[in-house]
Order: structure tokens, then C-alpha cells, then sequence
């Protein structure tokens, strides 16, 4: 027996290991394969998966909006998701649903405010649904809408939501670079450099599948993490984060993830902190 196994041996004999009902804690609802450091892997992963790389147009919006709205939406993912574990003790991350905030944000109330709802009654809207839902879960009517919904459509959702993901970590904006949009097919071959595209459509005009990043990003974040996977080694997703960004660090390399230009300079990240959102507006304005 080695000291992990001992160590979770300990903790599941604890009143703590009783309260999330680990394996061989004694508790009579004990979930089988919930072990202490299996569990603080889990959420290691699930932590790392939920960082979002953070560019040069993410760092002026941090400006114009303000970083303490920035800070609540981290704040409140922190929260919930510690209640999620600490009420419900269900290993769930919980966090703002960016797809339905863009949506709110330039759909509904619209860039600075040309929707057609004003900003203080989406808001409104938006908090009184969560009293909605509240009483929805207290009730119990949450759990009978969820059963209301057919199995064919609980699976479908899953896979898109699953597709939906996977085309969003293929695409230069938040993943690997290997697909970007085009103009005459909703799609296009990718992995250029960034020189490379055309500026206006973003269509690589040539030297596709040439990006180092984007082979980095299959070979060590994809293809050697499911080998891990495959041989059951603990933590294979942490290690395969871990690759790349250990890879990504080093600045005189052509997979960087800090060149020396104005998004690898840490001065030039600095120097956007000091810009006021005041100095950012009429700046927009005048260009």
C-alpha cells in the first residue's frame, strides 16, 4: 500500500471522508471510486479547463467595462461551485454561461444600448429569474420539467453542446487555430500563422497547417494526453496541460505563448491597466 493509498485511507476514515461519503468511509451511501486525491485531481482539471487565455482585445474590454464585474463573474463560479460540492456534494463546476451573457449583452440590450431592451430591465429580468428558479428548485418543479424532457433529446443536447465545444477549441480565437471561417463554405482549413490570414475574413491565404502552435496543441495537448488516458494514468489531463504550457513558456520559440510584441511584454499589459475606459472611449471615437 503506498502513502497515496494510506493517505486516502486516513481521510475516508475522517468525519470529513463520512461527510462527501468516500470510498471506504463507512457511510452507508459511500460512492465507490471517490477517493481524496482522485477527487483533488478531478477538480485540478476541471479548475485548469475553466482558465481562459486572455488576449490583447480581452484586456481593453477588462478596461472599458471595468474589472470589478470581471471579478464578480469569477467570484461568483468560485462560489457556486463550492456550494455545489459542499451542499449537494456533487463534483460539478458551476460558473456564468458566456454564450448566454454575449448573447444578453449584444442581442437583447445591445452595443452600448441599441437593442431593443433597455439595459435596467434586461437586468431586472435577469434578477428576478433568479428568484423563478429558486422557488423552481425548492418546489422540486426543476427536477419534474428535467424528467418532462425526453431521453433522445437529453443525448442530443450532450453531443451538441460537445460539438459546439470542440469547434470553439479549433478555432484561432479560444483553441488551436486549425479551422477558421470562410466565405463561400461556413468553414475553412487553417493553421497559418497569424501573418499569414487575411485581415478583414481572417481566411489563411496560404501556408495552411503550418502553425507549429496548432501541432503542438494535437500531438501534445490531444494525441499524447489520450495515450495517458488510454493507459490509465492518473492525472493524464493535468499532464498534458502541463506539456504545453511548459512547451508555450519559454519566449525565443516559435510556439511562444509571450513573443516579444505587445501581447507577450508584460510593460505592454501594464501600460493598458494605467489606460482609463475614459481615454479608451475617445480614443474609439477619434479613430
Amino acid at each position: 500500500m503506498t502513502w497515496i493509498d494510506r493517505t486516502n485511507r486516513r481521510v475516508a476514515d475522517s468525519s470529513f471522508g463520512r461527510y462527501f461519503r468516500l470510498e471506504h468511509s463507512g457511510h452507508r451511501k459511500e460512492r465507490k471510486g471517490s477517493r481524496f486525491f482522485t477527487e483533488i485531481r478531478a477538480g485540478l482539471a476541471t479548475l485548469i479547463s475553466l482558465g481562459q487565455k486572455h488576449s490583447e482585445e480581452y484586456m481593453l474590454c477588462v478596461g472599458i467595462v471595468q474589472r470589478d464585474l470581471v471579478t464578480a463573474t469569477a467570484a461568483i463560479a468560485a462560489l457556486t461551485s463550492f456550494f455545489m460540492g459542499l451542499g449537494a456534494n456533487i463534483p460539478i463546476a458551476c460558473a456564468p454561461g458566456m454564450g448566454l451573457n454575449a448573447y444578453f449583452a449584444y442581442q437583447v440590450v445591445g452595443y452600448h444600448g441599441s437593442g431593443p431592451v433597455p439595459y435596467r430591465l434586461a437586468v431586472t429580468a435577469v434578477f428576478v429569474e433568479g428568484f423563478i428558479f429558486v422557488a423552481l428548485s425548492i418546489l422540486g418543479m426543476r427536477q419534474w420539467l428535467a424528467r418532462a424532457i425526453p431521453a433522445s433529446i437529453k443525448l442530443a443536447t450532450g453531443a451538441g453542446i460537445g460539438l459546439y465545444l470542440a469547434l470553439i477549441g479549433l478555432t484561432y480565437s479560444a483553441g488551436i487555430g486549425a479551422i477558421t471561417g470562410a466565405v463561400s463554405t461556413p468553414l475553412d482549413l487553417a493553421g497559418c500563422k497569424p501573418e499569414f490570414r487575411d485581415e478583414v475574413t481572417g481566411v489563411c491565404e496560404g501556408y495552411k497547417l503550418r502553425n507549429p502552435t496548432l501541432w503542438i496543441g494535437i500531438f501534445c495537448g490531444g494525441i499524447v494526453t489520450a495515450f495517458l488516458m488510454m493507459y490509465r494514468v492518473k492525472g493524464a489531463i493535468i499532464a498534458g496541460i502541463a506539456l504545453v504550457s511548459i512547451i508555450s513558456w519559454p519566449r525565443p520559440t516559435e510556439v511562444t505563448y509571450f513573443p516579444y510584441n505587445s501581447e507577450g511584454n508584460q510593460s505592454d499589459v501594464q501600460q493598458m491597466e494605467h489606460v482609463s475606459p475614459t481615454n479608451l472611449w475617445e480614443n474609439s471615437q477619434h479613430s
